[in-house]
């Protein structure tokens, strides 16, 4: 199987999170809110389950200045967990460009892994701004040669579809995997990201077994029937170079 074992219980991305509460950092005049949650909750403690994970994220000005453009995206998973992707099919980036959401579902629903939404302010020369916010659909894919997660993320007024390939990365310290994506230039410089949220969760079959895109565990020591772990990080390399970046942390039940 080709799976990616990370440590504590993979959580990134809404699916019943019960009290949880994001996180918030500041850099000069510009703030990043992370939050998240994972269901279920309550987790074997020596072999990982299903999960569904949700993950949102925004940016804002504390004196409502422009954002500035963001040119690389981070999503760190935490170090125990299980990513798999044997027999599910790969979506191709080319399959959903120019495609409305109907289409790429039509293309490529085999694939899917995920839905959410992204709002971005848009401002042009000699115009007043105006906000977009696109349907986001994620599917397993293949990006540089390796496993990745291919978002499509489309808006009705203005109509826009951007195609955004996330490399799934080997991560490090308490993230054991990252997916990354650098924001192509092409975009342009006006479209500027306010916030994003997306759910992933896929059961499929293969060969006749039951497998899930996520599992996890809660591998906490037998005397304790709940513990913490890092859930997710998110991490945003500005224009200019530039970077933000907070974590967030959740607990997990253990059961046998």
């Amino acid at each position: 199987m080709r799976a990616i074992c990370v440590v504590a219980a993979l959580a990134m991305v809404i699916g019943g999170a019960g009290a949880a509460h994001g996180e918030r950092t500041q850099k000069g005049n510009l703030i990043l809110r992370l939050d998240g949650g994972l269901s279920p909750l309550r987790l074997p403690r020596h072999h990982p389950a299903p999960v569904t994970v949700h993950l949102e994220a925004g940016l804002h000005t504390d004196d409502g200045s422009l954002l500035p453009r963001v040119t690389r995206i981070e999503l760190g998973l935490p170090a125990k967990g299980v990513v798999s992707t044997r027999g599910l099919p790969v979506c191709p980036p080319r399959r959903l460009r120019d495609a409305k959401p109907p289409e790429a579902l039509a293309a490529c629903r085999g694939a899917l892994v995920g839905r959410g939404r992204l709002k971005a302010l848009v401002r042009v020369p000699k115009q007043d701004p105006f906000e977009i916010e696109t349907r986001l659909l994620a599917f397993n894919g293949r990006v540089d040669g390796g496993r990745g997660v291919i978002l499509h993320a489309y808006a009705a007024d203005p109509p826009t579809v951007v195609v955004l390939p996330f490399q799934l990365r080997q991560g490090s310290g308490r993230f054991g995997l990252a997916l990354v994506v650098k924001l192509s230039p092409a975009l342009g410089p006006w479209p500027r990201l306010e916030s994003f949220e997306m759910t992933l969760a896929r059961r499929y079959a293969y060969r006749g077994r039951a497998r899930s895109y996520l599992s996890a565990s809660c591998p906490i020591p037998e005397r304790q029937t709940a513990g913490f772990f890092s859930l997710a990080h998110a991490g945003m390399t500005l224009a200019g170079g530039r970077q933000i970046g907070t974590a967030i942390t959740r607990g997990c039940r253990a059961r046998r």
